[in-house]
C-alpha cells in the first residue's frame, strides 16, 4: 500500500479518485506543528536551533498518518507545490521519523492543478525534498517568531494598550498609519473650470477652455470666482472656430492572467471580497480541480493551457478575436514562489462552477485567463481645438471610440481611483467648422487628498514595495484588524489610536526594522535562501546582531522616557503649528499650562502640566487637528433644577458621559450615539441622570414598567422580562399601552426578552449542507444561523457587506469548535470526582481519624478566639 498526504480533506477526496486501490491518501489538515508560543523556542546561541510541538487538535490526524505510514512500502508527500507546502511535507517526515513509522521509500511530488493527467504525471516523476525552500521556511518562521517575542515584551512594558507587533504586519500598518497623516496634513485648495455645451449636426458635446488671455490654461490657474467669472464670459462672448482636428490610433494589450495579488486586487474591486474571503473561495476552487494553485507570483501559462485558450476564444468569438500568436507573459518577481503558473481553469470548456461566491470568482479567473490571450483592442482618440475671433480664448474637445473590442469584448482591468477619461464619441468635424455653442458653466472644485487605501491599493502597495509575499497579505491584514489597530469603514482602511500610537513608537525606537527597504531587502535575502544561493542561519545571524542590542537599549529606558520622546517624535502630529501663530501646546482651558503626551494604564493621551489643578486631558487619537479641542476637559453644563449639584460632561475610556455630584456618590450616565453633539445640553444631560422611568403600572401584574438605557441599548423592563426600545427619546416618550404592547410582543416571541427574533436578512442555503442561514441581531451583536449552530459576526466583519459563502464558513467554523467546548465541560466533574470517592468507601477506621484530628483544630480555634 502506497501512503499519500496532501492537506486538505477535500484535496484528499479530489485525488483519491484519480489513484488506484493501492494508494491511500489522508490529510494533514495544514501543519501539523509549529514553534511553541513561548520564550526559547528558537535559540540563537545554539545556531538558531528551533524546537517545535505538535498541535494538540491534530492528534487524531498524526495518530491516522502514523498508524497508516507503518503498513505502507511507500510514502508520498503531495502538499502544495511552494515554500508552506514543502514546509508540511518535511514537518510530516520528521515526525514520523521520530515515531520509527517511516516506510523504506519516501518521495515527494507537486503538481499545479489537480487534475488527473496532473497527478497522475506527477506520481510518474517523483523528487525529493527542497531542502532550500525548507532552509528559507525555517528562516522567515524564526525571524517572525523572534520579532514577535523579542518585541512585544518591550511594547507591552514601554507602551501601555500595545498588544503586539510583527515583521510584516508593523510595516504594512505604517503605510495605513502614513496615509491617515497626509490626509490630515492636506489643505483643500480651490480652483475652477469652464465648460461648453457644444453641438454639432445634431450631435452634444463637452469642450473645456485651454487657452485663456492668450496663454495656456493649467488645472490651478482659476484660482477663484472672480477669474473663473472673467474667463466664463470670454467664452461665452467668443465665436469658436475648428483650428485641427487629430485622429490618433490606439492600441490596447490586455492583462496577464491572474496572480496572487492581482487575483486579491480584482476581486476587491470586483466583487467586494477581503483578501482572505477570496483566498478561502479560491482554495477551495483548487482543492475541486476546478483552477490551477493561486498561490503564485507567476504570470505564465503552461503551453497546453495557451493552446486551450486559444481554441475556446476561437470558439466563443471568431478568428479575428485570436492573435497571430500566443502571447507569453514573464515574471519580474525573483524565485515567482517557485516558478508557478499564473491562476487559471484547469479546463476552457467550463464555462462556469458552483454557485454564489465560488461562481463568480471562478468567472472571474476564466475571463481574466482568456482575455490574456485575446487579440489587442483598437482604439481611435480624437483632440478637437477650436479658438475665438480674437485668437486669446480657446477650447477643446477629446472623444475616444473602440474601432475593435478584442479583450475588451470579455474582460476590462479594474482600477482603484476613479480617473477622469476621454470622452465618447464626437460628431465628424472638419476644420473650419463652427459648431454651437448652448451653454457654458463654471465650476468650483477643490484639490482632495489621497485616498485612503482599500484591500486591493494595499495589497497592490505592498507588492510594489516588495513587502511580504502576496499569499500572506490575507492573513496580514486580518491581523491588522483582529487587533483592531485598523478599523474598514466603507471598504477602506482607517487607522485606529492603537495602531497610529504603535506606529509612532516603532519609526521612534525601531525605525530600521519598519522602513520599506529594509523589509524588502529582507525578503530578497528569503528568496536567496529559496534559491540555494544564501545561507538562512547566516541571514538570521546578520538581523539579530543587530536587533537584539536594540531591544535591550529600549528596555531599559523608563516608560516616562519613552513617553517624553514620543511626545517630541509627534510634535507635527499632536500639536501642529496654529494659523494664528499662537502656541498649540498652550492648554486650552486653563490658558497656562502645556499640553504634553502622557501613558495611561489604557493607552497614552495628551494633558495639562498644571495637572491636578487643571485636569484638561485630550485623546491621543484626536491628534492636534481644528476640531481636536471641541470636547475636551469636563465641560460644566449647569446645575440640576431639584438637587442643585453641577453636572459636567466628560470623556473617559468608554466615550462621553455626564456626571451629577462628585466623589463616589456621584451619578453618571453614559451619552448615547443617537443624540446629535449639537443637540446636547443641559436639558437632555438631566433627563439621562433621571433614568430608569417608570412609565406606569402594569394592568395585569400591577408591577411597574421602567424605561431605561442599558448595555446594549434603551429598553423596557418589567417583572423579570423585557424588550428592546427603538431609540433614546423613545425612553422618554412611551406611554403605557405602548409599552404593554412591546413587552406582550417580546414575550411571544421567545426572543430571551428583548423584542422579536425577525432576521435581519435570509442570506440563503447554506452550500454545503443546504439549512437556510439567517442574518439574526442578537443581545451580543449580529450573528449568522442555520437553525443549529449560531455563529458572532467578528468585529472586522460589515453583516452589511456579509455574504453567504462567509455566513456559511462561520457556522462551519464554529460547529467545529463544538466538541472542544463539550470536553472542557465534561473536564470539572472530573477534578470533583476523586473527592467523592474517599467518604464512599466508608472505611470505619479512615472515617473516625478525620474527625479525631478536625475535633482538637476546632477546640483550639475556639479558645483562641475566646
Amino acid at each position: 500500500m502506497q501512503l499519500v498526504i496532501v492537506e486538505s480533506p477535500a484535496k484528499a477526496k479530489t485525488i483519491e479518485k484519480y489513484l488506484g486501490s493501492d494508494f491511500k491518501v489522508l490529510a494533514s489538515y495544514g501543519h501539523i506543528r509549529d514553534l511553541p508560543p513561548k520564550d526559547g523556542s528558537v535559540d540563537p546561541d545554539d545556531g538558531f536551533a528551533m524546537t517545535w510541538q505538535n498541535y494538540g487538535d491534530k492528534t487524531k490526524q498524526l495518530k491516522a498518518i502514523t498508524d497508516e505510514s507503518k503498513k505502507a512500502t511507500r510514502l508520498i508527500l503531495a502538499t502544495d507545490p511552494d515554500r508552506e507546502g514543502e514546509a508540511i511535507s518535511w514537518h510530516v517526515l520528521e515526525v514520523l521519523r521520530a515515531k520509527k513509522a517511516l516506510p523504506e521509500k519516501v518521495d515527494r511530488v507537486t503538481f499545479n492543478a489537480i487534475t488527473k493527467e496532473a497527478v497522475t504525471a506527477a506520481m510518474a516523476h517523483p523528487r525529493e525534498l527542497d531542502e532550500d525552500l525548507i532552509d528559507a521556511y525555517r528562516a522567515r518562521r524564526a525571524l517572525d517568531y523572534l520579532v514577535g517575542f523579542t518585541l512585544s515584551p518591550v511594547l507591552w512594558r514601554k507602551l501601555p494598550g500595545a498588544k503586539s507587533a510583527g515583521r510584516v504586519q508593523s510595516v504594512s500598518l505604517r503605510l495605513i498609519v502614513e496615509r491617515e497623516r497626509e490626509i490630515e496634513a492636506f489643505r483643500p485648495q480651490e480652483y475652477w473650470s469652464v465648460t461648453a455645451q457644444m453641438e454639432q449636426a445634431g450631435q452634444a458635446f463637452e469642450a473645456r477652455l485651454t487657452i485663456h488671455d492668450g496663454n495656456k490654461l493649467g488645472k490651478m490657474d482659476l484660482a477663484d470666482e472672480s477669474q473663473a467669472m472673467l474667463a466664463k464670459t470670454a467664452v461665452e462672448n467668443g465665436l469658436f472656430t475648428i483650428e485641427t482636428v487629430e485622429t490618433k490610433p490606439l492600441t490596447r494589450n490586455p492583462p496577464p492572467p491572474f496572480t496572487t495579488s492581482t487575483l486579491q486586487q480584482e476581486a476587491a474591486r470586483k466583487l467586494g471580497y477581503s483578501a482572505s474571503h477570496t483566498m478561502r473561495i479560491a482554495q477551495q476552487l483548487y482543492e475541486d480541480g476546478a483552477i490551477t494553485y493561486m498561490r503564485t507570483d507567476g504570470v505564465q501559462m503552461d503551453g497546453s493551457a495557451i493552446s486551450a485558450a486559444r481554441k475556446a476564444i476561437a470558439d466563443r468569438y471568431d478568428a479575428s478575436y485570436v492573435p497571430d500568436s500566443p502571447r507569453i507573459y514573464k515574471t519580474k518577481a525573483k524565485n515567482a514562489q517557485e516558478a508557478h503558473e499564473a491562476i487559471r481553469p484547469t479546463s476552457f470548456t467550463k464555462t462556469s462552477v458552483g454557485s454564489g461566491d465560488h461562481a463568480k470568482l471562478y468567472d472571474l479567473i476564466l475571463k481574466r485567463a482568456m482575455a490574456s490571450q485575446m487579440a489587442s483592442a483598437r482604439l481611435e482618440r480624437t483632440t478637437v481645438e477650436m479658438l475665438d475671433g480674437t485668437g486669446k480664448t480657446g477650447l477643446r474637445a477629446n472623444g475616444q471610440v473602440v474601432k475593435f473590442a478584442g479583450f475588451l469584448a470579455l474582460y476590462e482591468e479594474g482600477r482603484d481611483d476613479d480617473k477622469d477619461d476621454d470622452g465618447g464619441l464626437l460628431p465628424a468635424m472638419s476644420k473650419g467648422d463652427s459648431p454651437a455653442k448652448k451653454a457654458v458653466d463654471a465650476i468650483q472644485h477643490f484639490t482632495q487628498p489621497p485616498p485612503r487605501y482599500s484591500e486591493a491599493s494595499l495589497v497592490k502597495k505592498m507588492e510594489e514595495l516588495g513587502i511580504g509575499r502576496p499569499s500572506t497579505y490575507a492573513s496580514i491584514i486580518k491581523t491588522l484588524k483582529d487587533r483592531a489597530y485598523v478599523r474598514i469603514e466603507k471598504n477602506r482602511f482607517f487607522a485606529e489610536e492603537s495602531g497610529r500610537l504603535l506606529t509612532g513608537f516603532l519609526e521612534r525606537f525601531f525605525d530600521r526594522y519598519v522602513a520599506y527597504d529594509y523589509t524588502a531587502g529582507l525578503e530578497d535575502e528569503l528568496d536567496e535562501v529559496s534559491g540555494g544561493r544564501a545561507q538562512w542561519q547566516a541571514i538570521l545571524e546578520a538581523f539579530w546582531h543587530d536587533f537584539k542590542p536594540k531591544t535591550v537599549e529600549v528596555m531599559e529606558k523608563l516608560p516616562s522616557e519613552v513617553t517624553a520622546e514620543l511626545d517630541i517624535f509627534l510634535e507635527p502630529y499632536l500639536f501642529p503649528e496654529k494659523e494664528d501663530g499662537s502656541d498649540p501646546r498652550l492648554c486650552p482651558r486653563c490658558n497656562e499650562g502645556k499640553l504634553a503626551l502622557r501613558g495611561g494604564r489604557f493607552g497614552a493621551f495628551v494633558a495639562c502640566s498644571n495637572y491636578p489643578e487643571c485636569k484638561f486631558t485630550r485623546r491621543f487619537a484626536q491628534g492636534g487637528g481644528a476640531n481636536a479641542d471641541e470636547d475636551e476637559g469636563p465641560q460644566e453644563l449647569g446645575v440640576d433644577p431639584d438637587s442643585d449639584e453641577k453636572i459636567t460632561r466628560k470623556v473617559g475610556r468608554f466615550g462621553p458621559y455626564v456626571e451629577k455630584g462628585e466623589g463616589k456618590e456621584a451619578k453618571r450616565s453614559s451619552i448615547p450615539k443617537d443624540i446629535p453633539a449639537e443637540d446636547f445640553g443641559l436639558e437632555w444631560a438631566v433627563k439621562l441622570l433621571s433614568l430608569p422611568r417608570e412609565v406606569g403600572i402594569h394592568p395585569e401584574s400591577g408591577e411597574p414598567v421602567m424605561a431605561q438605557i442599558g448595555r446594549y441599548g434603551p429598553y423596557l423592563s418589567h417583572n423579570g422580562k423585557s424588550a428592546s426600545l427603538e431609540n433614546t427619546q423613545e425612553v422618554f416618550e412611551i406611554g403605557m399601552n405602548a409599552a404593554v404592547a412591546k413587552l406582550a410582543d417580546a414575550a411571544k416571541s421567545g426572543g430571551r426578552g428583548r423584542g422579536k427574533m425577525e432576521p435581519l436578512k435570509i442570506m440563503g442555503a447554506h452550500p454545503r449542507t443546504e439549512a437556510e442561514i439567517k442574518l439574526m441581531d442578537g443581545r451580543f451583536g449580529p450573528y449568522v444561523t442555520d437553525g443549529t449552530t449560531n455563529a458572532s459576526l467578528p468585529k472586522t466583519v460589515d453583516k452589511d457587506q456579509l455574504t453567504l459563502e462567509e455566513a456559511a464558513q462561520l457556522i462551519d467554523d464554529r460547529a467545529a469548535k463544538g466538541p472542544a467546548k463539550k470536553r472542557a465541560k465534561k473536564a470539572a466533574p472530573k477534578k470533583k470526582a476523586p473527592a467523592k470517592k474517599k467518604p464512599a468507601a466508608k472505611k470505619k477506621p479512615a472515617a473516625k481519624k478525620p474527625a479525631a484530628k478536625k475535633a482538637p483544630a476546632k477546640a483550639k480555634a475556639k479558645a483562641k478566639a475566646e
